[in-house]
C-alpha cells in the first residue's frame, strides 16, 4: 500500500506539472498552431492545390486548442514528469545509487526532446508523402483534429521511444531487471523496435522507419552496457557484506 500511495502522489504531481505546461500552451496557442499547420500551408503554396485544414464542427476549434495546449504541456513539463517517474523508483535504491537521479533526469530529458525533435523534422516529409496520393484535380481538406492527432502520435511516440533505454537503466539500477535479461532478449528488442517504428511512422517508407529503428537499437545496447556496470557494483557490494 505504501508503493500504491507513492505512485498516486507521484502521478498527481506529474499531472499538476502537465496542467501548468498546458496553461502555457494555451497562452502560446496562436504561434504553436501556426507552426503545426506550416507543412500544410507550404504544400498548398508548392503544389497550387487545395490543401488546407478544416474544423468540422462548431466545437472543433475549442477541441483543437485544448489538445494543442495539452500536447505543448506534455513537452514543456517533460523534465518534471520524468523526474517524478524516477523519484518513484529511487526508494528501492541505496544512498549511493540515488546520486544517479540527476544523471537519469539529465539523460532522459534530452533524449525525450531529441526523439520529439526528430519526429518534428520528419513530419513535413510525412505530410508531403501522404497527401501526395491525392488524385490530380481533387482537393485534400484535412480535418484539423485528425491532423493534430497524427502529429501528436508521431512526436510523442518518437520521444517515448528514445526514453525507453533510460527506463531500462532505471529498472536495472533498482534491481528489478538484470542486464543479462535485457541482453538475452535483444532479438525481440530489435524486432519490436522495427514494429514500433512501422506503427509510429505513418509514411511507411524504409528511410523513415530506419531513422527511428537504428537509434532505438543502439540506445538499447547502450542501456545494457550501463546496466551491466550497476550489476557488477551490486555484486561487489553483496560479496563484501558479512555472511
Amino acid at each position: 500500500m505504501d508503493h500504491v500511495r507513492e505512485l498516486r502522489n507521484r502521478a498527481l504531481l506529474a499531472a499538476a506539472g502537465l496542467l501548468v505546461g498546458a496553461v502555457v500552451g494555451w497562452i502560446l496557442y496562436p504561434p504553436l498552431f501556426a507552426a503545426l499547420q506550416r507543412p500544410v500551408v507550404e504544400l498548398a503554396d508548392e503544389r497550387g492545390s487545395e490543401v488546407l485544414l478544416n474544423f468540422p464542427g462548431i466545437g472543433a476549434p475549442l477541441d483543437v486548442q485544448l489538445k494543442v495546449a495539452l500536447f505543448a504541456g506534455a513537452i514543456l513539463s517533460s523534465p518534471w514528469w520524468i523526474y517524478q517517474l524516477w523519484a518513484f523508483v529511487t526508494p528501492g535504491l541505496t544512498k549511493t545509487e540515488r546520486r544517479y537521479t540527476l544523471g537519469f533526469v539529465g539523460a532522459a530529458v534530452p533524449l525525450f526532446l531529441l526523439g520529439a525533435g526528430v519526429a518534428w523534422v520528419l513530419m513535413p516529409k510525412a505530410v508531403a508523402i501522404l497527401t501526395g496520393f491525392t488524385p490530380t484535380g481533387a482537393g485534400n481538406i484535412i480535418s484539423a483534429t485528425d491532423y493534430l492527432e497524427f502529429v501528436m502520435r508521431m512526436v510523442l511516440a518518437f520521444g517515448v521511444a528514445f526514453l525507453l533505454p533510460v527506463l531500462m537503466v532505471g529498472l536495472t539500477a533498482a534491481g528489478v531487471v538484470r542486464a543479462r535479461t535485457w541482453l538475452a532478449g535483444w532479438r525481440w528488442a530489435v524486432l519490436l523496435s522495427a514494429v514500433f517504428a512501422a506503427i509510429a511512422t505513418p509514411t511507411g517508407d524504409a528511410l523513415t522507419m530506419l531513422t527511428l529503428t537504428v537509434p532505438m537499437v543502439a540506445l538499447y545496447f547502450l542501456a545494457i552496457g550501463i546496466g551491466a556496470l550497476f550489476d557488477r557494483r551490486r555484486a561487489r557490494r553483496i560479496a563484501a557484506e558479512p555472511a
